[in-house]
């Protein structure tokens, strides 16, 4: 004997607005549908490079006061025998330019986690300022690597 099939289409399921078909809520976000979210890798790194700059601009007020301080996503070009620059150092204009995606993607950490990260742009700071100065990146601020 054949199965008995059915001759008509069931009633569709309503419900109720905001509503998965299990019947829960809706999953959103922590931030929610309109917001952006609150910590990007983008932003880690303009907060880095801020917060650096700003305590090097401290100690050496009348070197760095002048000086420009720009992040860009790349350089435009690869230098022969050299590589990718990690930052670009303009003496003429007082100018620093910091590159992001190098430093972030070529940079061999031992350990990738937010803290040798940020321990890694921190260097590049360091040592494009000293760059600028005409100083070894270790005279900038002596007293902040004492305990090493």
């Amino acid at each position: 004997m054949s199965r008995s099939r059915r001759s008509a289409a069931p009633e569709p399921t309503v419900r109720g607005r905001g509503r998965d078909r299990h019947g829960r809520g809706i999953r959103s976000s922590a931030t929610g549908p309109f917001l952006p979210p609150l910590r990007t890798r983008i932003d880690l790194f303009d907060m880095t490079i801020a917060s650096t700059v700003e305590y090097l601009r401290g100690l050496w007020p009348e070197d760095l006061g002048g000086t420009v301080f720009e992040v860009a996503s790349g350089p435009p070009t690869v230098v022969p025998g050299v590589g990718v620059e990690r930052w670009m150092v303009t003496p003429e204009t007082n100018r620093v330019v910091f590159y992001r995606l190098p430093i972030q993607r070529l940079s061999r950490l031992h350990e990738n986690d937010e803290m040798h990260q940020r321990m890694m742009i921190e260097t590049c700071v360091f040592r494009g300022v000293a760059e600028l100065l005409g100083k070894d990146p270790w005279d900038l601020a002596p007293d902040r690597f004492r305990h090493f």
